[in-house]
């Protein structure tokens, strides 16, 4: 370990962190809407049956190769593999974080326009009119210069708390904004329950409906459980590297998981008590949030105030993850180049902004350097991430233990930390063992579908 690397503070402010990165702008709008059309509390129960099998074991396993090589994705598979491609699935999880930061910087300027909407009373004028809303969010978004102008702004505040390090830049600010978000979650949620019909948008999300629960949604479930923590970008791998051996991994991915799933939950609390207590469409997916709760919040008495509050949290909630997403690439020039936290930063930080402008303008501006794929280059840019690199990333991890590191090296480092506790070997295997069969289907599910037209589930 070198003695010159950078520890977290506190294991609070570790835990936080990995919250924050788990906690991103999918929890607010994903897993409510998921949730209220599959089933409602029956698609919950298969939501947390698959985090705590799949997701569980993968954030262990990532927080357990970081601790152990105190290197980020490519430098810890290269030292617990020398000489062989392994160090190509830690590649694959920088490559995975510089394409989703690219477009997740610009959803983030998007945030903060619609905050200075809500500051500014712009919702007021699309209360209760969808289309009107509609509109105006398509509208800036296909437009050139501004959602430029606010992606800028979105991801220079990233790059400033990774110059500043692990300590003085992602924890500081973890402790910051994580405590804020459930602040402000709740006083929403409490809100949203205090309106009249209010609680129809509990029974919405919470009240089990097994008859919607098809095997679409299982998957669906799988798939989310996969992606809600940020696993195969080599971000666990990272924030496991600055651990030190006192910590407790298996409690500290716990406790990740158990924020990441609460905020989730109070979000979809927050989100459809408001929206069916207004008679808003609560089906409207991932268009809640830019176009149906505009209208939403301009009909609430104080509607300026929630509003802002609202989108004040989902940005919180962006640039947790965002700061999360630079720093794997960032240690990566650290550790294998031997840059310095501030040339890396501030040159990948701006290279990532440059591709992210590209993205916006895909939308708008008359520049798309995917059309001939038919897609605009910032749905690509989702679309490679999400259905491909990331499950790719998160088996291969998996694989990588069970097959090449070996279970009982992984166990030593695991056991690390953890005292007296007794844990099985053997369903730490079994549990690594379904994670990366559940994965492979889901990425098998995928290319199927590519191929054929229809998927073999869903």
């Amino acid at each position: 370990m070198s003695q010159n690397r950078e520890q977290w503070g506190s294991k609070l402010g570790f835990i936080l962190a990995a919250s924050g990165s788990a906690v991103g702008i999918g929890n607010i709008w994903k897993y409510p809407h998921m949730a209220g059309e599959n089933g409602g509390a029956a698609f919950t129960i298969v939501y947390l049956a698959c985090i705590f099998v799949v997701g569980l074991s993968i954030v262990v396993a990532e927080f357990v190769i970081g601790r152990k090589t105190q290197l980020s994705p490519v430098g810890a598979f290269e030292t617990l593999a020398p000489n062989t491609n392994w160090k190509w699935v830690g590649y694959l999880g920088v490559a995975s974080a510089f394409v989703i930061l690219s477009y997740y910087g610009v959803v983030g300027g998007w945030i903060l326009k619609y905050i200075i909407n809500s500051i500014s009373g712009g919702f007021s004028g699309l209360a209760g009119n969808p289309d009107a809303a509609g509109d105006t969010f398509n509208g800036f978004i296909t437009s050139s210069y501004g959602p430029l102008f606010y992606q800028l702004i979105f991801m220079g505040l990233t790059i400033f708390v990774i110059i500043r390090g692990v300590k003085g830049g992602i924890e500081k600010w973890s402790k910051i904004m994580m405590p804020l978000i459930v602040v402000l979650l709740g006083v929403l949620a409490v809100r949203g329950m205090t309106l009249e019909g209010g609680m129809k948008g509990i029974s919405f999300l919470f009240n089990p409906r097994f008859e919607d629960l098809t095997a679409s949604a299982i998957v669906l479930a799988l798939g989310h459980s996969f992606f809600t923590v940020s696993l195969g970008m080599g971000t666990m791998i990272t924030y496991g590297s600055y651990l030190d051996k006192k910590q407790n991994l298996m409690n500290s991915a716990l406790w990740v998981l158990f924020l990441d799933t609460a905020i989730a939950m109070l979000a979809g609390v927050a989100i459809f008590t408001t929206v069916f207590a207004l008679g808003a469409n609560p089906a409207e997916g991932p268009g809640l949030i830019f176009v149906v709760l505009p209208t939403v919040f301009g009909q609430l008495t104080g509607g300026t105030i929630w509003g802002t509050m609202f989108f004040i949290l989902l940005f919180m909630a962006a640039l947790t993850s965002a700061i999360s997403i630079l720093e794997v690439v960032t240690a990566y020039f650290i550790d294998q180049m031997g840059w310095s936290r501030k040339k890396a930063t501030i040159q990948f930080g701006a290279l990532i902004t440059v591709v992210g402008a590209f993205c916006s303008l895909s939308y708008g501006g008359g520049i798309n350097i995917t059309g001939f794929l038919g897609m605009p280059f910032f749905d690509v840019m989702d679309y490679l991430s999400s259905k491909y690199m990331l499950p790719i990333g998160g088996m291969l991890t998996a694989i990588f233990i069970l097959k090449k590191w070996g279970i009982g090296e992984y166990m030593k480092e695991l056991k690390t930390g953890m005292g007296d506790a007794d844990i099985s070997e053997n369903l730490i295997k079994v549990f690594l063992i379904i994670a990366a069969t559940v994965v492979a289907f889901i990425i098998f599910n995928e290319v199927y579908f590519e191929i054929t037209g229809k998927a073999l589930i869903g």
